[in-house]
């Protein structure tokens, strides 16, 4: 029997940090410098135009205070400790190893201005992960950049940009070519770079036909930007032949990798004829993703492509590592410095704990549990599996559809997730903008969940889907057993009711709160 989880989240009546404290209060107490150190460094270290008038409005309080503060709303939040089945993202264990070697002074106490003689270890690191996600692409050089998946699209648009103007042909090859099922970051991306955006529609097969393509490729097309395996989980096995239409059109081909969980070692990028290709490293190769970030997107091309990349890369000379920014043709710079490097470092060391047989075994394990997972979803009433009339497998995600459960009990996919977290569940991923399939979510099963893991996350959609009939005013009105109750979504378009700092906080929250007691 499946084991449906109990839980209830503690609830604190903590009030804002800025709030806490009293006058005098300190986390450390320093010593008075001797005289010896004034006399030889002097008082006066701030220059006059620079010291503040006023002392910093912070909160007087105690380490133990401030430890006690966030651990109080730590608790407050399921802090995605739970099954988090979290379609596109790839949810990975952050293992210990990792976390501690980017904690190490030879990481964490360099800076990135240093001369390159004194980061050699952590250039040999970049270097030798750019190997190996060139074995795993066929690609000629990666850099990391990108700060994530949408800052590689745009890495590809400015490199795809740069090579046209170097040709002189940036005023003919005008167009980006992609599907309407592509992750959004492509077309508007491309739109950022200045690139006019053509969208393909999926068709019966779950993906845009091979003439729609051709009539949609022309002297005009700089490039194509597409995702395969796409988010419904349906591989495109005309990809390469998406390639090679492009290609006789003249246009770059950029393989957006994020959903390759599915296919690690089984396919190459190069093989497919792709020019450039990206990997999201908080996804795929295990490194964490901390609420949004710090995101890397390591972002690989073809020696063709290499002379434009954003600078510095990483090369090897002889026995020594260099950082190269001599590219009179690069792109330019997308972010600061070379990227997120102990991110980089974490992704090196799940690489290497993984080892090429590990890395294509996780893909495995990804695929069959999203199927194992698919063949119970399908056996719950008024979900619905998207594409439903292709009886193929998916890859190691699928979009379904609550649209039926929707029309019979008027609970949406909104209020479902909502209620997923009475459970100690991690509510799931919904869809990309715009939907293209009634009441979606996307879950992703991964090769880190075990089927237990799995057979209770499944528990819980049937365990909503009943209740949803039996109670629909229950689900609509979750969550009940968070800190929090629902949130009211107006407030997040309202520009007058945002508080992102203190000061903000005192005149918008506090400064209403006060007229209302006035009046």
């Amino acid at each position: 029997m499946t084991r449906i989880p109990e839980f209830r989240a503690a609830k604190w009546n903590e009030p804002v940090v800025m709030e806490m404290g009293r006058p005098g209060a300190r986390g450390q107490l320093f010593p008075t410098p001797e005289d010896e150190v004034n006399e030889a460094v002097g008082t006066d270290l701030i220059p006059g135009g620079m010291a503040r008038k006023d002392r910093p409005e912070l909160p007087e309080i105690t380490e133990f205070e401030a430890q006690r503060h966030y651990l109080h709303l730590s608790q407050m939040t399921l802090g995605m400790m739970g099954i988090s089945l979290f379609g596109t993202c790839t949810m990975k264990y952050n293992s210990k190893t990792a976390e501690y070697a980017t904690l190490r002074p030879e990481l964490a106490e360099v800076h990135p201005y240093q001369h390159p003689d004194t980061l050699q270890g952590v250039l040999e690191i970049i270097h030798d992960f750019d190997s190996i996600l060139r074995s795993l692409s066929g690609m000629d050089q990666f850099i990391f950049q990108a700060g994530g998946g949408a800052d590689a699209a745009y890495t590809m648009t400015a490199v795809a940009r740069a090579y046209w103007q170097d040709r002189g042909m940036l005023g003919q090859r005008t167009e980006m070519v992609t599907s309407v099922q592509a992750h959004p970051c492509n077309p508007a991306t491309a739109a950022a770079a200045g690139f006019k955006v053509v969208n393909l529609p999926l068709e019966e097969n779950g993906y845009p036909s091979l003439d729609a393509l051709k009539a949609a490729v022309s002297e005009k097309t700089a490039l194509i930007m597409i995702n395969n395996p796409d988010d419904m989980g349906i591989y495109n096995p005309e990809i390469k032949e998406w390639v090679k239409v492009a290609k006789e059109a003249g246009a770059l081909c950029f393989y957006d990798h994020a959903n390759f969980n599915g296919v690690m070692g089984k396919l190459s990028a190069r093989e497919l004829g792709f020019d450039a290709c990206m990997f999201m490293l908080h996804k795929t190769f295990g490194a964490p993703k901390a609420g949004g970030g710090p995101a890397v997107g390591a972002y690989g091309c073809t020696d063709a492509l290499a002379p434009y990349l954003p600078c510095p890369v990483v090369v090897k000379e002889g026995d020594r590592y260099i950082l190269d920014e001599d590219r009179p043709k690069s792109a330019g710079k997308v972010r600061e410095f070379w990227g997120n490097v102990p991110q980089v470092v974490k992704a090196y060391a799940w690489s290497r704990a993984m080892g090429a047989d590990g890395i294509e075994l996780a893909s495995d394990i990804s695929v069959v549990a999203n199927n194992y997972m698919d063949k119970k979803l399908g056996e719950i009433p008024g979900l619905e599996i998207s594409n439903p009339s292709l009886d193929i497998h998916r890859m190691e995600m699928t979009r379904w559809s609550l649209g039926p459960l929707t029309e019979e009990t008027g609970v949406s996919t909104v209020d479902f997730a909502n209620r997923m977290a009475d459970y100690g569940i991690d509510p799931y991923w919904m869809s990309h903008e715009p939907w293209i399939v009634a009441e979606p979510f996307t879950p992703e099963a991964g090769e880190l969940w075990s089927k237990e893991d799995i057979d209770t996350w499944i528990g819980v959609i049937a365990q909503i889907a009943e209740e949803a009939r039996t109670d629909p005013d229950m689900v609509k009105t979750a969550p009940h057993n968070q800190a929090i109750a629902q949130v009211r979504g107006d407030a997040f378009e309202d520009p007058a009711r945002w508080a992102m700092t203190w000061r903000a906080y005192q005149r918008k929250i506090r400064g209403a709160s006060k007229a209302e007691d006035v009046a």
